[in-house]
């Protein structure tokens, strides 16, 4: 899996996004919670994936969007790390919970905690 986070690899189904809500399961770590659903993809992507970040906290689309492009990147980075021994294909959803403007550097140390403890739902769930 390229360090890329190209069109194909972005969620934007509103059917895929309605059913990961409605059945997906969730990890978190302040500020993140990260849904998660096992679905199959026509184009052989293995992840899909969607940030989003609350109106209610972030009043303004810069700041918003800030912060959307800071998640975006440090999974882009990362997800090499945490998504390549993947067997089974998952459609993410990445949410910010938090009120304050994080800095890159926060981001990506707690988007990491948050794939750690993906993989070890996912490893915890095959076990059982």
């Amino acid at each position: 899996m390229p360090a890329t986070y190209s069109k194909k690899e972005k969620l934007k189904s509103k059917k895929l996004i309605d059913a990961l809500f409605e059945n997906g399961q969730s990890v978190s770590v302040f500020p993140f919670r990260l849904m998660y659903l096992s679905t199959p993809f026509e184009d052989g992507v293995m992840a899909k994936t969607g940030v989003s970040v609350s109106k209610r906290h972030f009043k303004n689309a810069v700041d918003r969007n800030r912060i959307k492009r800071l998640m975006r990147e440090a999974y882009r980075l990362n997800k090499t790390l945490y998504f390549n021994n993947i067997s089974t294909s998952y459609a993410f959803m990445i949410l910010y919970m938090g009120k304050d403007k994080p800095t890159f550097p926060y981001v990506e140390t707690r988007m990491k905690l948050l794939f750690g403890k993906f993989s070890n739902s996912i490893s915890e769930t095959k076990n059982n």
